[in-house]
């Protein structure tokens, strides 16, 4: 007969043979079910975008069969309240255009060169100080960059421009912009430092100076990226609620006056969602429909920039 010492052995090679088995199959059940679990989420975020664009469209047919179609896109007269309501939404987009327009005239050039001198001049000591602190002005909240444009920008500008009414579409522009530069800035130096240094080198070898070699070969060179970075600011800025909603003021002028007060299709969908709009009127309803046009105007222009990015995209 066997020793009861190799019994033993036998039996516990035989326990941990079966354990290790229990715990090979216990993997493969989890790991089985890891897909479905991140299945489940991404198509958690589709739903909810489906769900969201049902409601919008939903809303707005219930707009359209009080109001027609062409009175609303080409009407520049927007009275909702009034006792003979006009629902024109031009005076809207000319608002949200106009700020938005401000916002990447500040940001593009700041942020751009922020991000030449980040990816192509600064040490990488400075770089990990000065990208973080840049950073931090896009976790400032929203409502404090309009308190800061009504309360310090609009008085400020009044001393060089005194026809600047008190609510304007400047000051909101101007703020919209400094909040979209670190947005700008920190995607284009990502993009500028995924150019191969091997490029760099080509250039400077070629008689470059650090300036030529910056504007000619490395931003060409991550032009997809950059291109990226303005569609997201600019989606950032045509978005933007609260800034526009305390600085711009609501009136509703069709106009290209950067001094007059206008008002964004953002800040219109405050107005009417305060109360003053019965649930269920038209004027409740018009809310939906400038939401679903913000939609397709960003929605379009994220494609078109798409197709762009794709087209002066380089693979290294």
């Amino acid at each position: 007969m066997a020793p009861e010492s190799e019994v033993n052995s036998s039996r516990e090679v035989r326990n941990l043979i079966r354990s290790n088995q229990n715990q090979k199959t216990l993997r493969k059940s989890v790991e089985s079910w890891i897909p479905r679990f991140l299945f489940l989420l991404a198509f958690l975020s589709v739903l909810t975008t489906v769900g969201i664009l049902i409601i919008l469209m939903t809303e707005t047919v219930e707009f359209f069969k009080t109001v027609p179609l062409l009175d609303f896109f080409t009407g520049t007269v927007l009275k909702p309240l009034s006792q003979t309501p006009e629902f024109g939404i031009l005076p809207l987009v000319m608002g949200t255009l106009v700020s938005s327009g401000i916002a990447l005239l500040v940001a593009g050039p700041i942020g751009i060169m922020a991000a030449i001198f980040l990816s192509e001049y600064a040490s990488r000591r400075v770089r990990s100080i000065l990208k973080p602190a840049l950073e931090l002005l896009a976790g400032v909240p929203t409502i404090v960059y309009g308190f800061f444009a009504f309360t310090f920008i609009t008085p400020l500008l009044r001393q060089w421009i005194p026809s600047l009414e008190a609510t304007n579409i400047l000051s909101p522009g101007l703020v919209m912009g400094i909040m979209i530069i670190p947005m700008i800035a920190s995607l284009s130096e990502d993009a500028m430092q995924s150019v191969p240094e091997a490029m760099r080198e080509g250039s400077a070898a070629l008689g470059a100076t650090k300036l030529e070699t910056a504007l000619k070969v490395v931003v060409p060179a991550a032009l997809s990226g950059i291109i990226a970075s303005f569609v997201l600011g600019v989606s950032r800025a045509l978005g933007e609620t609260m800034i526009v909603a305390i600085a711009s003021g609501s009136s509703k002028n069709f106009s290209f006056n950067i001094t007059e007060s206008m008002q964004t299709m953002t800040a219109y969908i405050v107005e009417v969602t305060s109360g003053d709009a019965a649930a269920g009127s038209t004027v409740y309803y018009s809310l939906y429909a400038v939401a679903m046009t913000l939609f397709v105007i960003t929605l379009t222009m994220n494609v078109i920039a798409g197709k762009i990015s794709r087209k002066f995209r380089e693979v290294y």
